[in-house]
């Protein structure tokens, strides 16, 4: 289909000009309207108006411009009904062959400050949305354009095919234009059902502030790729990402080599991934089923390494891991030298010589991802005929915020343990005890019904490992609801405990530790994790 005449009506005007210049130079008649009128005028282009066009002025502050017959008819109608056809002959309207429209800013409108009811309505767009599906809709004879990003594939297609663009091309544009929109509608309607109810009858200058949990929820991500399996070979599954990833979250990874991710993979690399982050010092993270198997941090990533393997390293074995910093050769050998067999390596980068050295392990998946602090806003729990939604787990302890509840007073040696510790309890399975020292983990119990079971699995992997838990600290992600957990993990060795607190029994618990001559730490937030 030949491209003739285009309608350019844009509010974000990244490359506008640019694309506008190539059509013209391929013989298409520009339309356009206010602003990108004026801006394609300015640079010598020739264009017409829209109230030039249908006659008929923009008006009621530009809301009514391109609703107009002139407008829709020659966007809406069938180019192979001769009936459609006909129709417009008699009243004079010229198709418009390529329509290039993207909406008012609406979500960076609402993402301001102190912005008003009458700012966000005034920010809806109606007739860009109806443009937008006119063509959509039109396909066969029409290219609808909302993503800068096409503008220059799309110039070099039309030139390398006398100025026509494929039926594909104008299909693959209508699916992206479609979805658009609707994510347009998506974020209006999230946004005006997170209000309180009577705020549309509160003083025009007053700044509503939306909940975060709208009545309507509405959900927007795009697949990256179809997997091979799921959980399980029987499973079907896909991954999905933002429209904008998270920076520095799994979705923004890059795989330098190796085999394609799986489902598993991707749920534990993100697993692993946010751990390590949770760290400012060098370290190092080993998960195995979603679940840390050996955490350390160190003056370098080969200590952190060293340390995190001696914690587990039968469940290390297929397991994922994962670096805060540059991974050099010295990893990779050491790696090597005790044929760590792993499914993902994950760091913000890694040398030249690392990558060399990795090339050969054609089965191995090298992920590079941008190492950054930030949680998604909220995080989604399918359940059966519904939806669990939750704000992120972004509580993280703090020295000078502990409670000290027992007569021993933690050593600050023992405070920057038991710190490290909750940081890792809060990606472990609950229920979850961590032995730790040393900045590293000596034992983890998972995902147990009894913390007493968990806190005897921990004592049992240490023991296993050769690790000496006398000395070390431990934290609990929930509270003990008896002193049975902590008289286990006193037998153990354990000599500082940190953990919630807020059991019915919180002075059994204490006067068990002071019994013992353990110290033990508050922090007044659990870190469940189902």
């Amino acid at each position: 289909m030949k491209i003739q005449q285009a309608l350019i009506s844009v509010s974000d005007k990244r490359g506008v000009l640019e694309f506008a210049q190539g059509l013209s130079g391929l013989g298409v008649k520009l339309l356009s309207t206010g602003g990108t009128a004026k801006l394609l005028r300015e640079a010598g282009l020739a264009v017409t108006e829209i109230g030039d066009y249908t006659g008929f002025p923009e008006m009621l502050d530009g809301r009514v411009k391109t609703l107009h017959p002139k407008v829709h008819g020659g966007i809406l109608a069938r180019r192979d009904l001769a009936e459609h056809m006909t129709t417009l002959a008699q009243h004079g309207i010229p198709t418009i062959d390529l329509v290039c429209v993207n909406l008012y800013p609406f979500a960076a409108t609402v993402a301001k400050p102190g912005v008003t009811l009458e700012d966000a309505i005034e920010n809806i767009d109606i007739g860009g949305p109806a443009m937008v599906r006119s063509s959509a809709k039109n396909y066969a004879g029409v290219a609808i354009v909302t993503d800068p990003e096409d503008y220059a594939p799309l110039l070099a297609e039309m030139k390398a095919q006398g100025g026509t663009l494929e039926l594909g091309t104008r299909f693959a544009l209508a699916k992206k234009a479609f979805t658009h929109t609707a994510r347009y509608d998506g974020m209006i309607a999230n946004w005006l059902t997170g209000l309180e109810e009577g705020a549309e009858a509160k003083p025009a200058e007053a700044a509503p502030a939306p909940s975060i949990f709208p009545n309507r929820l509405q959900l927007a991500f795009d697949r990256v790729e179809n997997l091979r399996y799921g959980e399980n070979a029987h499973q079907s599954a896909a991954f999905y990402r933002d429209p904008t990833p998270l920076p520095g979250s799994i979705a923004a990874y890059t795989q330098l080599q190796g085999k394609e991710l799986s489902y598993n993979n991707i749920a534990d690399s993100d697993a692993a991934w946010e751990c390590v982050k949770a760290f400012d010092a060098p370290a190092c993270v080993i998960i195995k089923h979603a679940n840390p198997c050996g955490v350390a941090i160190a003056g370098n990533l080969l200590g952190a390494y060293e340390k995190a393997f001696k914690t587990d390293s039968t469940s290390a074995f297929g397991g994922i891991i994962a670096f805060n910093g540059e991974v050099g050769l010295d990893v990779v050998h050491a790696m090597n030298e005790r044929k760590h067999f792993v499914e993902v390596l994950i760091a913000p980068s890694f040398t030249a010589e690392a990558r060399a050295a990795l090339a050969s392990k054609q089965n191995l998946r090298v992920l590079v991802l941008p190492l950054g602090r930030q949680l998604n806003t909220l995080e989604f729990k399918r359940v059966g005929g519904g939806l669990l939604v939750q704000t992120a787990d972004d509580f993280t302890a703090q020295a000078d915020r502990l409670k000290v509840v027992t007569r021993v007073q933690p050593s600050a040696q023992q405070i920057e343990d038991l710190l490290f510790a909750e940081r890792v309890a809060k990606f472990v399975k609950s229920n979850a005890i961590v032995f730790c020292g040393g900045g590293m983990t000596l034992g983890v119990g998972a995902g147990q019904m009894s913390r007493v079971d968990s806190t005897k699995i921990a004592s049992i992997k240490a023991r296993n490992a050769g690790l000496e838990l006398k000395g070390s600290v431990v934290a609990s992600d929930a509270f003990f609801p008896f002193r049975d957990g902590l008289d286990v993990l006193a037998e153990a060795g354990a000599v500082a405990v940190i953990q919630p607190g807020g059991s019915m029994r919180d002075e059994e618990v204490i006067a068990a530790a002071d019994e013992h001559g353990i110290a033990m730490v508050f922090t007044g937030a659990r870190h469940f994790r189902h």
